[in-house]
């Protein structure tokens, strides 16, 4: 009797395992970004393109020359700043950066949303938790953000102590996950 039991018991535990894991897959396809859907089988360049809100920043990845790094195998965290976030910078600032001359400079910035690994919320969380509120984060570009959980949102220090919101988290990608975030952070 304890063997049917236990049996059931199993079954039900792999049924539940089973419809977690296709809810999670669900809810991951069914990401909406700047009004596209982003999904999981893409990778970071073929979902940014599809958000209107991102135009901005696939325009920088594209002036940059990142977008071949982006579609690689990762995996990658990006921070992925809205056109309403560069808009907040001072004027002209995009302009300038967007500009040949500027090249290394732009590629700085925006390296400085990579990190690599793939970081969901939930790690994010974990790294802030262990830290006791707060953890160093390495980006690409060999800068450093810190993450302090707000509530149930993850913020980001920049190195100028500029502070942007995680908006959107957990918009896996095929080689990452992206976070939308509300500012520009910026390296020193």
């Amino acid at each position: 009797m304890t063997s049917i039991h236990s049996t059931r018991t199993l079954a039900s535990f792999g049924l539940a395992l089973v419809v977690s894991a296709t809810s999670v897959a669900a809810m991951a396809a069914d990401v909406m970004v700047g009004g596209a859907p982003m999904l999981p089988s893409k990778d970071i360049i073929d979902n940014a393109v599809n958000s209107k809100d991102h135009t901005t920043l696939v325009a920088a990845v594209k002036a940059a020359g990142l977008v071949e790094t982006l579609k690689g195998p990762g995996p990658f965290t990006v921070f992925a700043p809205t056109n309403a976030a560069f808009d907040a910078l001072p004027a002209g600032t995009v302009d300038t950066l967007l500009k040949p001359e500027n090249k290394g400079m732009l590629t700085t910035v925006l390296t400085y949303h990579v990190v690599a690994g793939k970081w969901d919320a939930a790690a994010l969380g974990k790294m802030v938790k262990d830290g006791k509120g707060m953890a160093s984060i390495k980006t690409v570009s060999g800068g450093t953000l810190v993450a302090k959980a707000k509530g149930s949102k993850i913020m980001l220090t920049d190195e100028k102590g500029g502070v942007a919101t995680v908006t959107i988290p957990n918009v896996y990608q095929s080689n990452g996950v992206i976070h939308v975030i509300d500012e520009v952070l910026l390296p020193k």
